[in-house]
């Protein structure tokens, strides 16, 4: 007689802040926490979630969206909330949480069949910077980014001219983790990395309660999220060409 499975894959899902929390203190020996000590674990939490911001790109907080071009506007702002500033219009609408953009095209006929996508290069400040006349119009082709505390600009060359401000820019950017919310939220965070992340808040935790134990947890640590960063990425079919060989020749 086969076993019976529990049939569902939401673990992840309902594994709540508190439970996460618990299982980091355990890793570190310490039990029944309450009051200042889950206060603080919280806290903790959220400053690995936005460590891991600077780690490289995580393939799950990765979306696009199109941008309304404007005749003669070179700048575009996308803020962090809607607290910060209104963003600039898109579709979808009201993006918030911008991080960066990854890659970008001018794309014509966005909602027909005959749609045309045209690549646009990204700068760094400087080439930007040597951009003579910031204002010209044409068709835009390069685009730089800059981002700030509260939120990130889009500066696009040359401006749309009356021709392409009917067109969009397209592109795939890479938004922020959420942050951590009310002890019986979920985390902003994929199943993969639920096990990295319970290793990291313990490495975090034991910097302050358990110093003896920091170097094993950080070794703990990093080889789990080595592990979530190889699966996170976007594997493409692999093609294996067998190579002829004649004896003789």
């Amino acid at each position: 007689m086969a076993n019976t499975t529990s049939g569902t894959t939401t673990f992840d899902k309902t594994f709540a802040i508190d439970e996460i929390i618990e299982e980091a203190f355990e890793r570190i020996g310490q039990q029944n926490v309450a009051g200042y000590q889950l206060k603080n674990a919280r806290r903790t939490l959220n400053i690995l979630l936005q460590e891991w911001g600077n780690r490289g790109i995580h393939y799950w907080e990765i979306d696009e969206l199109d941008m309304d071009l404007i005749e003669g506007q070179a700048e575009y702002d996308f803020f962090r909330s809607s607290d910060d500033g209104t963003s600039a219009v898109s579709t979808p609408a009201s993006v918030f949480g911008m991080s960066d953009v990854l890659e970008a095209q001018l794309r014509s006929n966005r909602t027909s069949t005959d749609q045309s996508d045209s690549p646009m290069t990204k700068v760094d400040r400087s080439t930007y910077a040597g951009f003579s006349n910031k204002l010209s119009k044409g068709t835009p082709n390069q685009y730089w980014v800059e981002r700030f505390i509260d939120k990130v600009t889009i500066h696009i060359y040359p401006t749309p001219d009356s021709t392409n401000a009917s067109k969009d820019m397209h592109f795939f950017f890479i938004k922020r983790i959420q942050d951590v919310g009310d002890y019986t939220n979920a985390t902003d965070v994929p199943f993969r990395f639920v096990p990295c992340m319970v290793s990291g808040l313990a490495y975090y935790l034991s910097m302050k309660y358990m110093p003896q134990m920091t170097q094993a947890t950080k070794l703990i640590y990093e080889d789990e999220f080595a592990r979530a960063l190889a699966e996170d990425g976007s594997a493409s079919s692999t093609h294996i060409t067998p190579k002829a060989y004649y004896p003789g020749a």
